[in-house]
C-alpha cells in the first residue's frame, strides 16, 4: 500500500510511472527492412513474411466471400447471439455520432460552410495473439460502415496450419467488410500503407498491435504523403477509484481484467479507506490463482499500486495527473463527482459498470488513448472516419463590405497579393457602374 500522503514528490511520481515502452532501434530497423520489401515486392513479401513469421506452409492473403458467408454456420448459437448484440449496441451507440454539415451566414453576403465526408479508403488491423477478438472488428468496423467509407480493408495474422477464426468473419460480414486479408504485423500495415496486388492502398489505418505493429503505423504516417493513423499506441491501463463502501471483490476483480492483457499493463486502486485496500489485496492474492493467464497478470500487478488517499476529491485529482485509458468509479455516489474527471479515455461509474462492459458491449468503444495520451487523445469516435473541409460563397456587395477587414490585415502583413486579389475585384465592381 503506497501512502500518497506520506511521501514526497518524487516517490509519487515514481508510483504513476508507466512501465518504460522502449521503441527500439532494432525495432525500427527490422520494420524498415520490411516496409521496404513490402513497396516494392508486394503479395510475393506478404506471403514470405507468412511462411517466415507464422510458420505458414501454404499461406493465402484474400478471404474468399464464400468463407466470409459461411461463417455464421460454425459459430454456437451463444456467441453468434453475443456478437449480434455487441455488434446492435456500438452501431445504435454511434449512429447518433453522425455529424451534420453546417451553413451560416457570418455577415450579409458572406456564406460559410462546414462539411463532412468520409475518409475513402480505411485499414483496420486486428492482433492475432493469443485469442480472436471479433469485439476489435466491431469497435472500428462499424464505425468505417457508418462513416460511407468506400473502401475497407481488414488484416488479421494467421498462425500455421490455423484457419482465420469464424467469430472474426462474422463480426466482419455485420460491419459489411469484405477485403479480409490474412497478414499480420508490420507487413499487414505496410500493405495497407502501400497497396499490393492482392491488398487495396487505404488513407487511414486503425487497430492496437505490438511493437512491430506501432512502429510501422508510426514510420507509414511520418514517411507516406496524406497517410494518418488512428492514436498512440501503449500497454493497456485501468485505474479505480473507490470509497470505504466499495466492494474489495468487485475492485481486485476489475484490476485483474486489465492486467490479464499483457505484463507490460498497469492497474492502479486510489482508495480513501486502509481497510478497503488491504481487503482488495486479498482478493487480488485469490481471484488471481484462478486465472488462465495467471502469470501474466502477475507481472502486470508489479507495475502496479494500490493507493491510499485521503479522500476522493484528492483522488480524482491523482487520476488527472495520471491520465488513465479507463477510469472505474466505484463510489456509493458518482454523480456529484463526474465534473472532476480529467484526462480519461473512458469512466465506468458505478459498482456494477466493470471495464469489461466497455471492451464488449455496452456501446462506447474500447479503442481508447494510453499511455497519459488521454490528457490530449479522444476515444475513437465515428468522426475519425472523417474529414472536414470548408466552403465559402461572396457576393459582390459581401466582399465590398468584407474588404473593409481583409485590405487591413494583408497590408498589416506585408502581403500585397493577398490585397490585390481583392482590389482587382472591387475596382472591377467600379468599373461595372
Amino acid at each position: 500500500m503506497f501512502r500518497w500522503n506520506e511521501e514526497n514528490q518524487q516517490a509519487q511520481q515514481a508510483v504513476l510511472t508507466r512501465p518504460a515502452v522502449t521503441a527500439s532501434k532494432e525495432v525500427e530497423a527490422i520494420c524498415i527492412d520490411i516496409l521496404n520489401a513490402v513497396k516494392t515486392e508486394g503479395d510475393a513479401a506478404l506471403l514470405k513474411m507468412a511462411k517466415e513469421f507464422d510458420k505458414r506452409e501454404t499461406p493465402r492473403l484474400l478471404v474468399p466471400i464464400e468463407e466470409i458467408n459461411k461463417a455464421e454456420q460454425l459459430l454456437s448459437n451463444e456467441l453468434k447471439a453475443a456478437i449480434e448484440t455487441a455488434y446492435a449496441n456500438v452501431k445504435r451507440f454511434h449512429q447518433a455520432q453522425l455529424p451534420k454539415d453546417i451553413k451560416l451566414t457570418t455577415q450579409p453576403g458572406v456564406l460559410c460552410e462546414l462539411k463532412y465526408q468520409a475518409i475513402e479508403a480505411v485499414g483496420i488491423y486486428v492482433p492475432g495473439g493469443s485469442a480472436p477478438l471479433p469485439s476489435s472488428v466491431i469497435m472500428q468496423g462499424v464505425l468505417a460502415q457508418l462513416s460511407g467509407a468506400q473502401t475497407v480493408v481488414l488484416t488479421t495474422p494467421v498462425k500455421a496450419d490455423e484457419t482465420i477464426n469464424p467469430a472474426i468473419l462474422y463480426a466482419a460480414k455485420l460491419c459489411g467488410i469484405k477485403t479480409i486479408v490474412e497478414s499480420g504485423g508490420a507487413g499487414a500495415i505496410a500493405a495497407m500503407a502501400y497497396g499490393t496486388e492482392s491488398v487495396p492502398k487505404v488513407n487511414k489505418i486503425f487497430g492496437p498491435g505490438n511493437s512491430f505493429v506501432t512502429m510501422a503505423k508510426q514510420l507509414v504516417a511520418q514517411t507516406i504523403p496524406g497517410m494518418a493513423i488512428d492514436m498512440p499506441a501503449g500497454p493497456s491501463e485501468v485505474l479505480v477509484i473507490a470509497d470505504e463502501r466499495a466492494n474489495p471483490e468487485f475492485i481486485a476483480a476489475d484490476l485483474l481484467s486489465q492486467a490479464e492483457h499483457g505484463a507490460d499493463s498497469q492497474v492502479i486502486l486510489l482508495c480513501n479507506s486502509e481497510r478497503i485496500i488491504e481487503k482488495t489485496q486479498q482478493a487480488l492474492t485469490e481471484q488471481l490463482a484462478k486465472l488462465s493467464r495467471k502469470d501474466t497478470a502477475e507481472q502486470a500487478l508489479a507495475n502496479s499500486s494500490l493507493i491510499l488517499v485521503d479522500s476522493v476529491e484528492q483522488a480524482f485529482s491523482v487520476s488527472a495527473e495520471y491520465g488513465p485509458e479507463h477510469l472505474i468509479l466505484q463510489l456509493a455516489d458518482a454523480q456529484p463527482y463526474l465534473s472532476l474527471v480529467k484526462n480519461a479515455g473512458s469512466v465506468f461509474v458505478g459498482d456494477y459498470t466493470p471495464e469489461s462492459a466497455g471492451d464488449y458491449a455496452s456501446g462506447t468503444n474500447h479503442v481508447l488513448p494510453t499511455y497519459g495520451y488521454s490528457a490530449t487523445y479522444s476515444s475513437l469516435n465515428l468522426l475519425d472516419f472523417f474529414r472536414t473541409y470548408t466552403v465559402q460563397t461572396i457576393s459582390k456587395n459581401g466582399l465590398r463590405e468584407l474588404s473593409k477587414a481583409i485590405l487591413p490585415l494583408a497590408a498589416a502583413e506585408g502581403l500585397d497579393a493577398h490585397a490585390n486579389a481583392v482590389s482587382i475585384r472591387l475596382e472591377a465592381m467600379n468599373n461595372e457602374r
